[in-house]
């Protein structure tokens, strides 16, 4: 079995575009991951089996999107004790269902929850998650951070200067 660090879930194949987004930070980050595809409703027996093999294999974070009902998170959330980030996708009523579906969690469940279509900062919050135990990921995160600052700044003095 690999040994990922992160496990990433989607609730459907529709739904890759938008979790791409967290692939994409965990791999600029240099985290092992890895993806796939399960439905809470269409496919439990596989996800909980699923959940079992990654939680095997080391994963220490689980990101998982999901639209519509969105109880995807919420499902790993109960069959695991490894913290579990929320991505609620865009659906039929603009993602507020799938936001709500994904916040609205019982006491002792929780599910960290992102904004909508916020995979990318799913993967950065898995990335914070995962740096609390490790120095060199906590000193790329404070790069990372230092350069989207100064990339403001540089948009700021664009623009002053027009």
């Amino acid at each position: 079995m690999s040994k990922y660090k992160v496990a990433v879930v989607m609730g459907s194949e529709s739904d890759m575009p938008i979790m791409q987004k967290a692939a994409e930070i965990l791999q600029f980050f240099g985290v092992e991951h890895g993806m796939t595809v399960s439905s809470a409703h269409r496919s439990p027996t596989y996800l909980l089996r699923w959940i079992k093999e990654m939680e095997a294999s080391g994963v220490c974070v689980f990101i998982a999107g999901a639209g519509g009902a969105a109880h995807l998170a919420g499902v790993i959330a109960a069959h695991t004790t490894k913290p579990v980030i929320g991505v609620p996708i865009t659906s039929k009523l603009l993602g507020l269902d799938s936001l709500l579906s994904t916040v609205q969690m019982p006491k002792g469940v929780p599910v960290a929850t992102v904004a909508v279509d916020g995979a990318a900062n799913a993967a950065v919050l898995a990335v914070q998650i995962l740096a609390v135990a490790d120095s060199d990921l906590k000193t790329k995160l404070v790069e990372y951070k230092e350069s989207m600052a100064k990339e403001v700044e540089s948009k700021s003095k664009g623009i002053k200067n027009k």
